[in-house]
C-alpha cells in the first residue's frame, strides 16, 4: 500500500525449512518451474521491495514484512498451499504496516435523555389502542 505515493513495504523475509513437511508448498513456490517462476514475477512487479530468502531448518515457515514505519508483520505459512502464499505476499505488500487501532467506543451515547421515553416489550401500541388528539390553539 502506498501512503502519499510511497510504497510502505521495504523488506520481505521468507524463512523455511529445507526438508520439513510443513515447508513443502513454499519450497515449490520458490523453485523454478518450466511454466512460471512465481518469485521472479513478484520481484518484477514490486521492484522497490527487497526480498530475503533464508532457510531455517527445524522450524515452520513464515513470511515477514518490514515497513518504513519500523513495524513488522509475520505470518506463519505452515502446511499452506501456493495460492495461500501468494495471498500472504500480496497482503503484506498492500498493507501499511501500522497497528490496527479501534476508533470510538462501543455505542453512541448522548448527554440528554430521549424525549420519546424508554421502549419496553410491555408497551402496547397495536391497532386496538386509540389516541385522543386535541388541537390547542
Amino acid at each position: 500500500m502506498a501512503t502519499r505515493g510511497i510504497q510502505q513495504l521495504q523488506k520481505l523475509r521468507i524463512r523455511y525449512c529445507e526438508h520439513g513437511g510443513s515447508s513443502t508448498a513454499i519450497r515449490s513456490y520458490l523453485q523454478k518451474s518450466p511454466t512460471s517462476n512465481h518469485l521472479i514475477d513478484f520481484a518484477t512487479t514490486h521492484p522497490s521491495v527487497q526480498i530475503i530468502i533464508k532457510p531455517r531448518n527445524g522450524h515452520h515457515p513464515y513470511i515477514q514484512g518490514e515497513y518504513l514505519t519500523g513495524q513488522s508483520k509475520q505470518i506463519c505459512v505452515k502446511n499452506s498451499s501456493e495460492g495461500r502464499i501468494k495471498e500472504v505476499m500480496s497482503m503484506l505488500v498492500n498493507t501499511s504496516g501500522r497497528k490496527i487501532t479501534r476508533l470510538g467506543g462501543l455505542a453512541v451515547r448522548g448527554d440528554c435523555v430521549s424525549v420519546q421515553g424508554v421502549w419496553t416489550p410491555m408497551l402496547s401500541l397495536g391497532k386496538e389502542s386509540s389516541f385522543d388528539v386535541k388541537i390547542v390553539g
